[in-house]
């Protein structure tokens, strides 16, 4: 064989080689593929392992059978209250006919652009009827089902299954939240006002009750004390009367000797008689002293 059959040879060689090969696909356990002549969807595969085609003509188009995320932009919704919120959803959802999936959206990426708008209308449209106390309440979940219903019926015709649908934040605007904080402010110091107010009568309320109670029992004790007082001077009286009766001379000398006590004080200087009444005792004492 000369040289140029062996080329013939290798090139045919190379070339069935290569139809071979574009002849056979592998389907992983994670994706079905659709395979597509002349961009027109002539089978589906789901099954893994190896396949075969018609080679140059077709090509093959994978579709994950994984769940899927649908992540679009967070945006803004006016509540049945007039109030503005940022609400943040997000879907997961499954390509269960990648035909229907072909035909509808396209691409990945188209799929992913159109049914985030989807996602976003049905959830301003459901998001809209209810006050922002409900985002806040177990009425959350009432809407987040009202919405999963809505996006399921509309995911079919794209051969797509909707998992689960959330709200994940919830978040006011930044104008809205600055209103809502100096609200919530201005309640906690005409609160905190009141609550100061409320202290200040209470505590002058307990004073003049305490003052009250005070001067009472201040005026009951100076009554007993006097009535005491008075009845201790009475009985001195008594006393000292009875022994006036018992014995006058010895009530005049104790009556003097008092007298001398007050009377004759330290440091005290007085200028009297000798013969004076105040000294009557002294003199008799002395007279006594003669006398023996």
């Amino acid at each position: 064989m000369n040289k140029i059959g062996l080329i013939i040879v290798g090139i045919f060689v190379i070339v069935g080689g290569f139809l071979a090969l574009d002849g056979m696909y592998t389907v992983h356990v994670t994706r079905s593929a659709l395979v597509l002549q002349f961009g027109r969807p002539v089978a589906i595969k789901t099954e893994p392992g190896l396949h075969f085609k018609v080679p140059m003509l077709q090509s093959v188009e994978y579709y994950d059978k994984r769940i899927l995320e649908l992540d679009p932009q967070p945006q803004e919704v006016i509540l049945k209250d007039q109030k503005r919120v940022n609400v943040d959803s997000f879907m997961r959802y499954r390509i269960t006919n990648p035909l229907e999936f072909k035909k509808k959206a396209v691409t990945q990426a188209n799929f992913l652009q159109l049914f985030g708008g989807r996602l976003n209308s049905e959830v301003r449209a459901a998001v809209g009827q209810v006050l922002l106390a409900d985002m806040l309440s177990p009425k959350r979940d009432d809407i987040m089902a009202v919405i999963t219903k809505e996006i399921r019926a509309e995911a079919k015709e794209f051969g797509v299954e909707v998992v689960d649908v959330r709200i994940g934040r919830t978040d006011l605007p930044r104008a809205t939240a600055e209103s809502v904080y100096n609200r919530m402010r201005s309640q906690r110091v005409a609160q905190a006002a009141q609550l100061r107010a409320e202290g200040a009568e209470i505590k002058a309320r307990i004073q003049s009750n305490a003052d009250r109670e005070r001067t009472i029992i201040l005026a009951e004790a100076e009554r007993k004390a006097r009535i005491l007082r008075g009845e201790g001077e009475g009985q001195q009286t008594r006393i000292l009367n009875d022994a006036f009766g018992r014995d006058p001379e010895f009530f005049a000398f104790y009556r003097s000797m008092e007298a001398y006590g007050k009377a004759l004080g330290d440091g005290t200087t007085m200028v009297l008689s000798p013969d004076s009444e105040f000294f009557r005792f002294f003199n008799e004492i002395n007279k006594g002293s003669t006398k023996r």
